[in-house]
């Protein structure tokens, strides 16, 4: 049942919601969002942010009341995170304008403070323009070897309080103290003084982990990235060893661009979130606390979304890239790049809008997605075939009625089709997972229960084992997928329970695997 809505301020601002589940964000819908304060029933003044669904205005997609510790912060322009205290759920608004965020940005960070300092909150105690107030201004010792001591203790006492981590932020982007640092790190190198490389690393730990979004994104960058990383390498907790983050992210031979990617910002995008995700799991991995952790994923997925939305739209792009699977003069190793980016674009479908969703479905199987499939489940690399099941379970997932059209089809017309190749990898497969989601696809297809209403989780995991999917219920049912099923039957179930049916007659029962299937 819908929560009513209670009464809320007359400017709303355009927001996405997120939910953080199992480390990937979902997405919970677009609505209206307001800051606002509503009456309890005691007669106190609540502070909340409201978000109501622009589809269904009398739904609430957020209603959260804001804490003195929740954790709120302000990523990027347009991007606000915390943790709601009760469930210790993450939760992102996404503003469609950084004015918008700005507002609510403010009226949050007021009322947090005022709770901080133990005084009522009103509504009358915040200002028409719900004014920030602004950290005083800190001075950092000039970036040079001699300083690395007083730069590293002024840092470390400045981060240990909130205000002084927000100044201690401020401060850095307005020097371009990264910068200034950066040739201090191939200056102690040349002079191989171990002590001030140690320093250098402590101190661009101590500025990575301030949780700014804003530092996060510059040090990424192409003018910073190699900087941070190379002071990142002396780890002095591990005095013997040198890392090579550098030489790791210099190779520009691991960008691997199955389709060129003409526009530029994409581009950057994709660069920035592949080294997002090597600080968070290589460079960062074992000092990284939860807010970091939290602000680098936000990044990482955003990034991803747009990269996603961004190349689906593209015709010529799409083109280009399922033409890979139909030319005959293609290199096979493209060939399977090409299968495990597309993987990569299902896995990311999979956190935003149903609509969105179906848009990017239909525009892959217009370019011939079902052929990459009916490719990737016969190539003789376990990773092709990982990748091509985790894409077909992607679409069914969303929506089976997709792929049981297609195969129905292909029956109809007699052809060697995407159900051949699911029951001949069934009977060969040696690869447990594969087997499995296999296994779990086909039930899900041979389902009779009426399609359900919206995205459900057809493939749910309990500790990283596929569970039973509920029965079908008992009721008229589609002509076609009674067609479909008697097809099904008649013509591959001799198959598919052949090698049990055997059994019986069986005596030697040693078996060869993958047997009669051949590399693409």
């Amino acid at each position: 049942m819908a929560q009513p809505v209670p009464h809320q301020a007359s400017d709303k601002r355009r927001v996405k919601v997120y939910e953080l589940r199992s480390n990937d964000w979902y997405d919970r819908g677009t609505g209206l969002v307001t800051a606002t304060f509503t009456t309890t029933d005691d007669g106190r003044k609540d502070p909340r942010v409201i978000v109501e669904s622009e589809e269904e205005p009398n739904r609430l997609l957020l209603d959260t009341r804001i804490h003195k510790q929740d954790g709120f912060q302000k990523q990027q322009d347009t991007l606000i995170v915390w943790q709601e205290p009760g469930s210790g759920v993450d939760m992102a608004l996404s503003f469609q304008e950084s004015e918008g965020c700005t507002l609510i940005w403010r009226f949050v960070n007021n009322v947090q403070q005022a709770m901080n300092h133990n005084t009522t909150v009103t509504d009358d105690g915040l200002s028409d323009d719900l004014a920030i107030e602004v950290p005083a201004p800190v001075s950092l010792p000039p970036a040079e070897l001699g300083n690395l001591a007083e730069i590293e203790s002024s840092m470390r006492m400045m981060a240990s309080t909130a205000n002084g981590r927000d100044a201690l932020a401020k401060s850095i982007m307005a020097q371009n103290y990264i910068g200034k640092l950066i040739p201090l790190v191939e200056m102690a190198e040349d002079l191989e003084s171990l002590p001030d490389l140690h320093r250098l690393c402590n101190i661009m730990k101590t500025v990575l982990l301030l949780n700014d979004t804003t530092i996060i994104e510059h040090a990424v960058s192409d003018e910073c990235v190699l900087g941070v990383v190379g002071a990142l390498e002396y780890d002095p907790d591990f005095p013997s060893h040198k890392a090579n983050h550098r030489h790791w992210l210099d190779n520009q031979g691991r960008y691997k661009e199955v389709v060129p990617i003409e526009d530029k910002l994409t581009r950057q995008k994709i660069h920035q979130t592949y080294r997002l995700q090597y600080l968070k799991d290589v460079v960062l991995a074992r000092i990284l606390d939860d807010p970091t952790f939290s602000v680098l994923n936000s990044l990482i997925f955003f990034n991803q979304v747009d990269i996603v939305q961004h190349l689906q739209s593209n015709t010529a792009f799409l083109t280009d890239l399922f033409t890979i699977f139909t030319s005959r003069c293609v290199d096979p190793r493209r060939r399977k790049e090409a299968v495990l980016f597309i993987q990569q674009c299902c896995a990311i479908a999979k956190n935003i809008q149903p609509p969105a969703r179906q848009t990017l479905y239909n525009n892959f199987i217009a370019h011939g997605l079902l052929q990459v499939i009916h490719f990737g489940l016969r190539h003789a690399d376990v990773a092709v075939r990982v990748g091509a099941t985790d894409i077909m379970i992607s679409i069914i997932d969303h929506d089976p009625h997709m792929i049981r059209q297609t195969m129905y089809r292909q029956m109809h017309d007699e052809q060697n089709g995407l159900l051949d190749s699911v029951i001949e990898l069934l009977l060969v497969e040696v690869d447990l997972g594969v087997k499995s989601q296999l296994a779990e696809a086909l039930k899900v297809l041979l389902d009779q229960a009426p399609p359900m209403q919206g995205p459900q989780e057809q493939f749910p995991k309990t500790n990283g084992e596929f569970t039973a999917r509920p029965r079908p219920s008992v009721g008229a049912s589609d002509p076609q997928h009674e067609l479909f099923l008697t097809r099904f039957y008649e013509r591959y179930a001799p198959r598919l329970f052949k090698p049990l049916l055997d059994l019986e007659s069986r005596t030697d029962m040693s078996f060869n695997s993958r047997k009669g299937f051949a590399a693409p």
